[in-house]
């Protein structure tokens, strides 16, 4: 019988050290507010660090040719989830919706046809995320879109460190040793998308592909994954990446 267990062994980037350079050299008033907002040390326990679940859709997977249709952010902390404080956006993307994106996020030319640009909302969502450490599901969509967005409009780039739900189940069920033997015998991996992740933890099933509803799900997610496999004083550096 094979024990499974995660990695322990996690590379860590300074973001320490990151935040504190982009604080001193950025010159958007936003994002300098952003940066010189103070993220809690490597070594806090993630029961006392306060997050926030951000979600984005998009008209495609590349950054480079897609933009962002809608943003969602739900704050949170391991022991609540404050409804009230949740914020969504549909916004206006820089280039044409398909019938293909349409179809997946189900937002309609009509909705954007009086949408803000990005540029309108974004100081007021730096504001949320700001001194909150970011859960997300899957990263590579979150990190690079909101960079190269920001980066389009302001002449300079954001980059901070997130917490990836996704990347967590991954440790459990795709990198360890038991599940390199499924491989082996020729098994399917196991689903790490968000709502089979969620059906492991016995959290309900919600209907996909809508930004805010999609964080909300992802921050529900953090809070079953550290009840189940980590605890409130699992420093903060064992989970970022």
């Amino acid at each position: 019988m094979f024990e499974i267990r995660p990695r322990k062994k996690v590379v860590q980037a300074n973001w320490e050290g990151y935040m504190a350079e982009r604080a001193q050299r950025v010159h958007d008033d936003a994002l300098k507010r952003f940066f010189d907002m103070p993220l809690p040390s490597p070594d806090t326990p993630i029961g006392k660090v306060p997050m926030v679940a951000l979600d984005m859709e998009t008209t495609g997977l590349d950054e480079r040719r897609h933009a962002i249709v809608s943003i969602g952010v739900v704050p949170f902390t391991l022991d609540r989830i404050p409804l009230a404080q949740r914020r969504y956006w549909v916004v206006k993307p820089s280039r044409p919706l398909d019938e293909a994106s349409i179809a997946y996020h189900h937002i309609t030319h009509s909705e954007i046809a009086n949408a803000p640009d990005l540029d309108a909302v974004l100081d007021e969502l730096l504001e949320v995320l700001a001194g909150r450490l970011v859960v997300v599901h899957f990263r590579n969509i979150e990190r690079p879109f909101l960079d190269a967005a920001v980066k389009a409009r302001r002449g300079e780039g954001v980059l901070f460190p997130m917490i990836d739900t996704m990347s967590l189940e991954a440790r459990m069920h795709r990198q360890t040793l038991w599940a390199r033997f499924r491989r082996w015998l020729g098994r399917p991996p196991v689903s790490i998308r968000l709502n089979a992740s969620r059906e492991r933890y016995g959290l309900p099933a919600y209907q996909g592909h809508h930004a805010l509803v999609d964080a909300l799900a992802t921050a529900e997610l953090l809070q079953a994954q550290m009840s189940y496999h980590y605890t409130p004083e699992t420093p903060l550096k064992a989970l970022w990446c």
